[in-house]
């Protein structure tokens, strides 16, 4: 993928996978089993009767309920079952001449589609994801090229339109082997526009993309709107390990446990927390503004000024050794967690590569893990020599 300022040019660019093991297709193609999605799913208005059976109807406008679906999606509730059955959806009332859109069972992205086409009649295919969106689906197979035929024959869409075209997201590019598609269902592939906003255009372009149609940005909104699903299950570890932070605070020092719990324990809790905050909302906020193309680095060098606001707040004694280990502590233990958890956004953003982030993970978790460990045996220790 070419790099741009705006962002990536997404997956168009990427040499599509050679489908290796073209035989089985034969087999692909004659299995139709679970053929019709259920007609009891709540975004269900009633059918449409073809050559091949009735259709399910959808409507293009989303619900309350699909919205609140969407925000517990978001927030990581029961997100892994948030989908839709797979197989063939009439969007309005499309005809034999009407358009065949792919996308996965991630609810979310089926939402998306479908919001995404006010006044379009089309026929919307869904393929088994296992509730995964269609670029991580791509990358991991199941949106992919077997599918994909499976599908096509299962719902009987050759039946269904008078043309052999499909319209595919661009980012399940990498998935797919549109030669065997082709060969084996008899449909082409044709890849739309990134953002399923700018399927009216082009459509009404003739199946033709502008080039920023092609091109993948990540702007503040985008990154925005991830940060929930990450901090929240960030905050589940967190969660956890605060009140083991909050204890070990309170039994060593000069002090009573009370004491000792509220001052440095407390402190403890709030460093963690801000180190989770730096990692899971700061990092994806500033991300295209922190030094480094390595997540790892930018959540390092976050962690680095957090730490260095907190102890500045705090006006830890630096005349003392307890003071001098304290602040040693945090600045490995913080730096630690904002680079560990800047680095799993990795898997949401459009800047990386798996060949990249394998490289990353390689040298940065051995430091992260080195790091926050000497910083809690630090840690710790600063505690006993405060208290002798």
């Amino acid at each position: 993928m070419d790099k741009n300022k705006n962002g990536l040019h997404a997956p168009s660019a990427i040499k599509l996978p050679i489908f290796q093991d073209e035989p089985c297709c034969n087999a692909v193609k004659n299995d139709v089993t679970g053929a019709t999605p259920r007609l009891d799913q709540p975004f269900i208005t009633g059918t449409i009767p073809t050559k091949a059976g009735n259709v399910p109807q959808v409507q293009p406008v989303l619900t309350r309920r699909d919205r609140w679906g969407s925000v517990k999606a978001r927030l990581g509730i029961d997100r892994m079952n948030y989908k839709v059955d797979p197989g063939l959806y009439a969007l309005g009332n499309p005809d034999t001449s009407s358009p065949v859109l792919v996308t996965a069972n991630y609810k979310m992205s089926f939402d998306r589609l479908r919001g995404g086409l006010p006044g379009l009649n089309a026929w919307i295919l869904v393929l088994d994801t296992k509730g995964i969106n269609v670029w991580c689906a791509a990358g991991k197979g199941t949106f992919g090229t077997e599918e994909l035929i499976r599908r096509i024959a299962a719902s009987g869409l050759q039946n269904i339109v008078s043309h052999r075209n499909l319209i595919l997201p661009q980012l399940g590019a990498p998935g797919i082997a549109a030669h065997s598609v082709k060969k084996f269902s008899g449909f082409r592939v044709n890849y739309g526009p990134i953002r399923a906003e700018d399927l009216p255009a082009y459509l009404a372009a003739g199946m033709k993309a502008t080039a920023a149609m092609r091109i993948m940005t990540f702007p503040l909104k985008d990154r925005a709107v991830l940060i929930p699903i990450e901090f929240v299950e960030a905050m589940k570890a967190f969660l956890i390990i605060a009140p083991v932070f909050l204890f070990l605070g309170g039994i060593a020092g000069s002090g009573s446990f009370g004491a000792n719990a509220a001052s440095h324990g407390l402190f403890a809790v709030t460093a963690l927390l801000s180190a989770v905050i730096g990692g899971t909302v700061l990092n994806p906020l500033l991300l295209p503004y922190l030094p480094g193309r390595a997540f790892s680095v930018k959540g390092f060098f976050l962690g680095f000024v957090i730490a260095f606001f907190l102890l500045y707040l705090r006006g830890s004694n630096m005349q003392l050794w307890s003071g001098r280990a304290e602040a040693a502590a945090w600045f490995l233990i913080i730096p630690a967690v904002s680079g560990y958890l800047a680095m799993n956004f990795t898997g949401c953003s459009t800047y990386t590569s798996l060949s990249g982030v394998k490289r990353e993970m390689h040298w940065a978790l051995p430091v992260q893990i080195a790091a926050g460990a000497a910083g809690i045996v630090v840690w710790f220790a600063s505690r006993l020599i405060a208290g002798e």
